[in-house]
């Protein structure tokens, strides 16, 4: 009855944890403090699972008795000894082997070897490991992840006794749709933001999700793409192109974030990007730092690749201030969150005139106006008519000194 009075006491206060936004490690941490009192003597507990996100695999939330709870994010690696490493843990014979349970008695009767990280447990004088798995049905999984692993320690003398072990088993479902909960928030906000962006994500998640719903902003529009793309990809294996297309995304989005801009599209080999602010000198100042900072960037990433035999390319880029529409566009079950509005068609006008103009970066008369300081750093290139575009309009360079 006091294990059970314990079972229940500890799987409330799981479940009212998650629901009031507590962390993984603050939960895990409250969790073995529970435990503790409830008389068990543990020395670590480890709470595994998959994540959702295109640069780590998984999350891992480890409590020490001397430390407190610790939170890490295992990157996604090809590493041979990672991968060795994670082979041979108890872990991975519970999760590639479907099994619910694993115990091992760290005691006379151990046989060592079996698995390096129970073996140092031993020599610290951990006297008991046990570990579960426990899966979810497939229509509350996202991704790869079927549910999470946990595992206990103690230097109790005679171990976990079978009560202890009912009570960590007893507290698993609760732990799970607790971690599971968080975990499914953590991937949603990841995967909108990775595939809107940041900014974009935010309004989404606070509830900008209606199709028409459009807010009128002014802001420097970013059109680039890469040179020579496609003689690149006629004479470049698939593989390649990617490769490619993935080297110069990274090196022109990491600057444009930087510097406070917002990717909204990858059009092929083009970038779509805004950079909003209430004082238009400044976002055309950190639009010109981000062209300026991409460029630096792809003479680093074009030295690396020439160097490794690959193909190596540039980027033409133009920049224009205007009112645009921020918002939802599409169908009623397939919305697209991006800018609407003239400023966008004429910011693609002026980056195609960069090839003729034999220009790396062209920036708009409008933007020339808002700049503020930094108009001293643009160079006329004369009027130009372009497709689409009422009147011809002077055009710029940026003299990057």
């Amino acid at each position: 009855m006091v294990e059970m009075d314990a079972k229940n006491e500890i799987s409330d206060w799981i479940v009212g944890a998650a629901l009031a936004g507590r962390n993984e490690g603050d939960i895990v941490a409250g969790l073995c403090e529970r435990m503790i009192a409830a008389g068990l003597s543990l020395v670590r507990a480890s709470v595994a699972g998959n994540l959702l996100d295109p640069t780590f695999d998984a999350r891992l939330v480890r409590w020490l008795r001397d430390q407190g709870g610790v939170e890490e994010a295992v990157p996604r690696t090809d590493d041979a000894s990672t991968v060795e490493d994670w082979k041979r843990s108890p872990f991975f014979l519970l999760v590639e082997g479907r099994q619910q349970m694993l115990r091992r008695r760290l005691d006379a009767t151990y046989r060592r070897g079996e698995f390096p990280m129970l073996d140092r447990f031993q020599d610290e004088g951990v006297t008991d490991y046990v570990a579960f798995a426990s899966q979810v049905g497939e229509s509350v999984r996202l991704g790869e992840g079927e549910g999470i692993v946990a595992s206990w320690t103690t230097d109790a003398p005679n171990g976990f006794t079978e009560a202890q072990i009912e009570l960590l088993h007893g507290i698993l479902p609760a732990l799970t749709l607790a971690m599971l909960l968080l975990t499914t928030n953590r991937n949603a906000r990841t995967l909108i933001t990775t595939y809107l962006g940041s900014n974009a994500a935010e309004r989404v998640l606070a509830g900008n999700i209606v199709r028409g719903r459009a807010e009128p902003i002014r802001a420097v529009v970013w059109y680039s793409d890469l040179i020579g793309f496609t003689r690149i990809s006629d004479t470049t294996s698939a593989a390649n192109v990617l490769a490619l297309l993935n080297d110069y995304a990274e090196a022109q989005v990491e600057e444009i974030e930087a510097q406070g801009g917002h990717v909204l599209k990858f059009t092929g080999d083009g970038i779509l990007a805004i950079f909003p602010h209430d004082d238009t000198p400044v976002a055309c100042k950190r639009a010109l730092n981000a062209a300026a900072g991409q460029r630096s960037r792809i003479a680093t990433l074009n030295l690396r690749r020439s160097a490794s035999g690959l193909p190596v390319t540039d980027t033409h880029v133009a920049l224009h201030v205007g009112e645009l529409l921020y918002g939802n566009l599409g169908s009623s079950r397939r919305l697209d969150f991006t800018v609407l509005g003239p400023a966008v068609n004429e910011a693609a006008r002026i980056e195609a005139l960069c090839a003729s103009l034999e220009q790396t970066i062209i920036v708009s008369s409008a933007f020339a106006e808002a700049a503020g300081d930094a108009r001293g750093l643009l160079v006329g290139l004369g009027r130009y008519a372009m497709k689409g575009v009422a009147r011809p309009q002077e055009l710029f360079t940026v003299d990057l000194g």
